[in-house]
């Protein structure tokens, strides 16, 4: 890897776009001076990343755009790109070419691109990290950095090597670490402050959350309970509705067997009023005439029996004399007389039919006359009368019953009413009252907040106000304290001094003024200096007179003591104060307490110079200047009697003490007014604290008033609504009560003016029935005597036709017979015995004939017997009716008053079904809960002995004992216990994350002890190689200036050219510190190569033999590494492989010129 080109336009001198082509080996840049030679090394400083102005050598950063010349303007940007070689991959890319670019322009924005890729200068600078170029840039020597090694502070050269061996990313990793260990600390205090603060506040919202928590425990029982009442409420109402139901229907069917009963009663007693008005039409008669025709067909019937028996016996007789064909025609001749003497009775029957049919005729003919009139009469209303009459009857009782349920029901209706205004009125003055204290609350509680929000102000501010008390409390301890000690100390100190140089033993003495320190005022910072001036004269003790001095020494000889005495008289004469340049006099800043004081101190001070440098500018002021006393700030003394480093003194003096003291008492003072300002601060903060929290109780009283107030007027307004609707349901019921009381009335009266009308109608329609049924009575007994006769004209006419029919078959049979003799004969045997079934056949019946007769008689009698009851009859039958009336009017008693218990029954039912819906809707709205869940809630949990109800009573009183709660405390508690279980985890996070980067410190420590101990060894030992040849016969090592403390330790660097005897890099000359640092460098950059390395005249003090040296130590870094080094030297340019010459025109901007040496040789 090596740099191959480097690209300038706009950048300082280069206002052209202008390529140096690099090689690798020893690249010399040349040019007059003031050509820019120069800039090219910033150029690479620049592009890899340099941020101070001061490193391009430049005051502010835009200064290294081109500034423009009499001949051309300036430039709007600068633009750098350096091309390396990456052919062997040094650079972690695939790319064999790395192109840096850096452009500024002068707005002050600037950009970075890897390859024409945008890209962040951390990208570029951990890109070369991994080359050993670092941020430091460690391998650009400019112009002066070869001194600034040698002057620089061993920690800075410490850090050369480091950066070298790659220790800056442990480092920067390790700042990281404690950057985020010093965020942590932040994080932990607030995180500690928030703990406190949430624990301070988790107490009393503990017992808000408890208090909440016992009232929510509370409200969940009492609601649970509820829910469990309203339950079984809603049961009881729904089994009350059920068992309504079930009466409502057992009325029903009662009323509907009432009713069934009545209509049977209405039956029974239109039936017996029919049966007395129809009880003309009874059948007596006509079975009475029915069974005396059945009598004469009996009679008849037995008659033709016997005719036929005798005939019978008769062919049984012929059949047994032998002789059949006589038998036969005298059997035809007796038939034919027989037959005569049948159709002569026939015709004798003729006359007494006809004459029985004109009777019929006539009593038909009356009988339909007497019917006609008496229906005529009646109008067939006689039924309906009756009907209308019990229908009015019954319908008046109901009404009656209806009306007087109505008025019962009116009055409830009423009283209710009043009730329900009462309620709603009372509801509605409850809800105005609690709407006045709910909108109370509501505007106080904007005022109560601004309050509060105040208060809370007033609480920060005053606590802001009570912490920087505090903080100013404790600094002025802390100050009073610094002034005690310092005041303290001194006094001790002049203690020391005065029992030093004896100024207690020499108190007596006559002309002792005291010490030195206790007679002259030294300005603040001055004090160490001004005891390193004086040396030992600091411990003396100032007397007037040469006398008073031999006293004071006589005293100490005598008390075998020390002590050092001056003499002011001897010293009354002026001197004038001499010191080096560079140096301030210290007499200047001190002065006596008078003018003898003031010339002793011009006396000893006049050659006591002080250098605002370090020791080493001391040193060398010093050895310029040998005849004066060179002293530092810090104590350092350079004489010519000898050289002292560090102080002895503590820079007492009796005014420095005096104004310690003076300090002391005025921040006492101070202390006392900030104690007293804190105690304010602090007594304000309380009493806003007090205020605030005073005015946080106000806020939730007023809150819980408001909530209880709109909680408890909500309660109200949804009781007011269940009332008003109740009442608009109650004022529509008693409306409708009132019409129906009305319609009752008027029914009433209408029915009580039918009635009496209908009664009369109904009492002569039963005269009349009971005139009609006599009537009818003697037509039917008319019409059973004609039916008897009807009867047995009939049955005499059917005998003689039967036997007529019977004669004439006989007749016939036996004409054939005798015709058929022959065959009579065959049949004889076979005829008897058929006449002897018939025989037996007529017998039986002819007896069955005599059984029905002997019962026909029987019933005659007993028909003659129902026809002398019938007029019984008539009067039971009354009796029948007068009994079935009175019971229909029992039936409709007992169903007037079912009819008014089912009445009872439906309002009950209305009444229970409206409390059931009312519970329900109760629930819903405020139960928030379905009745069927309601319903189905088990009983909770009661104490012992404890019914339900007593324990709703008490969960209320216990309500109102616990007050206004904060509902939200429980809710405030739980986040707030768990923003503490937060803060807590937080807080142990922390804490691990603390550790765990402490963890990290502690190995990114050790790590670079271990790299920067590698690497010190391999740079100390080729420094001291390099050191060996660069000075023949000398020696130079490095050591470390706190070899226990690898992690901070800075590098001495020890140089003892051959033939000198120092060790002070400050004694070398100018090319000696040159060569020194050149070998500090080249040991860094062999022990940790980088791929290249840029000078700029660092060969420039170097004398020829040096030079040479120099170059020899080039010639061996070529094949490790690509120098460009920028010189003056000829020899120099002569060393190197190729030439690069800058040159600028006047006016214009600078140029570059490349030639390879071997090229041009």
């Amino acid at each position: 890897m090596f740099l191959k080109s480097l690209s300038l336009k706009g950048f300082k001198s280069f206002a052209d776009a202008t390529t140096l082509e690099f090689e690798p080996g020893v690249t010399v840049v040349v040019g007059p001076n003031g050509s820019g030679k120069s800039n090219v090394v910033d150029a690479i400083a620049w592009v890899l990343g340099a941020q101070a102005p001061s490193s391009v050598r430049s005051q502010k950063m835009d200064d290294v755009i081109f500034n423009g010349t009499d001949k051309r303007p300036a430039l709007g940007r600068a633009e750098v790109t350096l091309t390396i070689d990456n052919a062997n991959g040094v650079l972690p890319v695939e790319f064999s070419e790395v192109s840096i670019r850096r452009t500024l322009f002068r707005t002050g924005e600037s950009e970075y691109a890897i390859n024409g890729v945008p890209c962040r200068l951390l990208d570029v600078q951990e890109l070369l990290s991994d080359a050993g170029v670092g941020r430091q840039q460690h391998v650009i020597v400019s112009q002066g950095q070869i001194d600034a090694v040698l002057n620089a502070r061993p920690e800075e050269r410490r850090a050369i090597i480091e950066e070298a061996a790659g220790v800056l990313k442990f480092r920067r990793r390790k700042e990281k670490a404690e950057r985020r260990l010093d965020s942590t600390e932040g994080n932990l205090l607030r995180v500690q402050d928030l703990l406190r603060e949430v624990r301070r506040q988790l107490r009393p919202l503990e017992r808000q959350a408890e208090a909440a928590r016992r009232h929510g425990d509370l409200q969940a029982e009492f609601g649970a309970l509820r829910i469990f009442l309203a339950g079984r409420e809603i049961a009881a109402q729904r089994s009350r509705l059920a068992a309504l139901s079930v009466e409502r229907e057992s009325l029903g069917a009662s009323e509907r067997t009432l009713r069934t009963e009545l209509a049977l009663l209405e039956q029974q007693v239109a039936a017996a009023e029919g049966e007395l008005a129809a009880r003309g039409d009874t059948d007596v008669s006509d079975r009475l005439v029915h069974v005396e025709q059945l009598r004469e067909r009996a009679r008849g019937l037995a008659a033709v029996l016997h005719e036929r028996r005798r005939s019978m016996e008769r062919d049984r007789g012929q059949l047994m004399d032998g002789g059949v064909v006589a038998n036969l025609e005298g059997e035809a001749a007796r038939l034919q007389g027989e037959l005569t003497e049948v159709a002569a009775q026939l015709v004798a029957l003729v006359p007494e039919a006809e004459t029985l049919t004109d009777d019929e005729t006539t009593y038909q003919s009356e009988r339909d006359r007497t019917l006609e009139a008496i229906e005529s009469a009646s109008g067939g209303s006689a039924a309906a009368a009756s009907s209308a009459a019990a229908e009015v009857r019954g319908e008046l009782r109901t009404l009656r019953s209806g009306l007087e349920r109505t008025d019962s029901e009116s009055r409830r209706a009423r009283q209710r009413l009043a009730d329900l205004e009462m309620k709603v009125a009372r509801l509605s003055e409850e809800a105005e009252r609690l709407r006045g204290e709910a909108e109370t609350a509501e505007s106080a509680e904007t005022p109560l907040v601004a309050d509060v929000e105040a208060a809370e102000n007033r609480r920060l501010a005053a606590d802001a106000a009570s912490t920087a008390a505090t903080a100013a409390h404790q600094e002025a301890v802390a100050e009073l304290s610094r002034w005690q000690a310092r005041a303290d100390a001194l006094s001790l100190a002049l203690d020391n001094a005065r029992a030093r140089a004896g100024s207690k033993r020499l108190e007596d003495v006559p002309g002792v003024l005291g010490t030195l320190l206790d007679l002259v005022r030294v300005e603040e910072g001055w004090e160490v200096a001004f005891e390193a001036a004086l040396g030992d004269a600091i411990l003396s003790v100032l007397v007037d007179n040469p006398g008073s001095a031999r006293a004071a020494l006589r005293h100490l000889a005598s008390g075998n003591a020390t002590g050092a005495v001056l003499a002011l008289s001897a010293f009354l004469g002026s001197v004038p104060t001499a010191v080096p340049s560079g140096t301030s006099p210290v007499r200047s800043h001190v002065r006596g307490s008078d003018a003898r004081v003031d010339a002793l101190l011009d006396v000893l001070l006049a050659r006591a110079g002080c250098v605002d440098g370090g020791w080493e500018a001391a040193l060398d002021i010093s050895l310029a200047n040998p005849n004066s006393v060179i002293v530092t700030r810090d104590g350092h003394r350079f004489s010519a009697v000898g050289w002292r480093y560090g102080t002895t003194g503590s820079g007492a003096t009796a005014t420095a003490l005096e104004e310690a003291q003076l300090r002391a008492v005025a921040a006492r003072g101070d202390v006392v007014e900030r104690e007293e300002v804190m105690r304010s601060a602090r007594t304000e903060l309380e009493a806003a604290r007090q205020n605030e929290r005073d005015l946080g109780k106000r806020l939730e009283t007023n809150d819980a008033k408001f909530t209880a107030a709109t909680d408890t007027l909500g309660r109200v307004q949804a009781q007011r609504r269940e009332a008003q609707a109740e009442l608009e349901i109650v004022v529509q019921s008693t409306s409708e009560l009132q019409e129906r009381t009305d319609r009752e009335r008027g029914r009433i009266a209408e029915l009580e003016g039918l009635l009496p009308a209908l009664e009369a109608d109904e009492a002569e329609e039963v005269a009349a029935a009971r005139r009609r049924g006599e009537v009818r009575a003697q037509l039917e007994a008319r019409a059973a005597v004609l039916g008897g006769r009807r009867k047995d004209v009939e049955v005499r006419n059917a005998a003689l036709l039967e036997r007529q029919q019977f004669i004439e078959r006989r007749l016939e049979e036996t004409e054939r017979r005798l015709e058929a003799d022959q065959v009579a004969r065959e049949q004889a045997a076979e005829r008897r015995q058929q006449i002897e079934a018939a025989l037996g056949a007529i017998d039986r019946l002819a007896a069955l004939v005599d059984t029905r007769r002997v019962t026909i008689e029987a019933e005659l009698a007993s028909l003659h017997e129902a026809r002398r009851r019938q007029t019984d009859e008539v009067r039971g039958i009354t009796q029948r009716l007068d009994e079935a009336r009175r019971r229909r009017v029992a039936a409709d008693r007992e169903l007037e008053g079912i009819r008014e218990r089912s009445h009872k029954v439906d309002i009950d039912e209305a009444e229970s079904r409206l409390r059931l819906e009312t519970v329900e809707e109760s629930t819903r709205r405020e139960l928030e809960t379905e009745p069927d869940v309601a319903l189905a809630a088990v009983e909770p949990p009661l104490p012992e002995g404890v019914p339900a109800q007593t324990r709703v009573k008490d969960l209320e009183r216990e309500l109102r004992l616990l007050g206004p709660i904060n509902p939200l405390a429980l809710e405030e508690f739980n986040a707030l216990q768990e923003r503490h279980k937060f803060l807590e985890d937080q807080l142990e996070d922390v804490k691990e994350t603390r550790r765990e980067l402490s963890r990290v410190i502690k190995a990114i420590d050790t790590e670079i002890e271990s790299v920067f101990a590698d690497a010190f060894a391999d740079v100390a030992t080729h420094f001291t190689k390099l050191f060996g040849m660069l000075f023949p016969g000398g020696q130079g090592k490095l050591v470390l200036t706190d070899p226990e403390n690898l992690l901070n330790t800075g590098i001495e660097v020890e140089a003892k050219p051959s033939g000198k005897n120092v060790k002070k890099l400050s004694l070398l000359s100018g090319g000696e510190r040159s060569l020194t640092a050149l070998a500090y460098l080249f040991a860094v950059f062999r022990s940790r190569p980088s791929p290249f390395y840029v000078m700029d005249e660092v060969e420039a003090a170097l004398d020829d033999v040096n030079l040479h040296r120099f170059l020899g130590l080039v010639n061996e870094f070529r094949s490790e590494a690509q120098l460009i080094v920028v010189s003056h030297q000829k020899r120099t340019m002569e060393a190197g492989d190729v030439l690069l010459g800058v040159t600028m025109q006047p006016g214009g901007s600078s140029k570059v010129v490349s030639e390879r040496v071997n090229a041009a040789n």
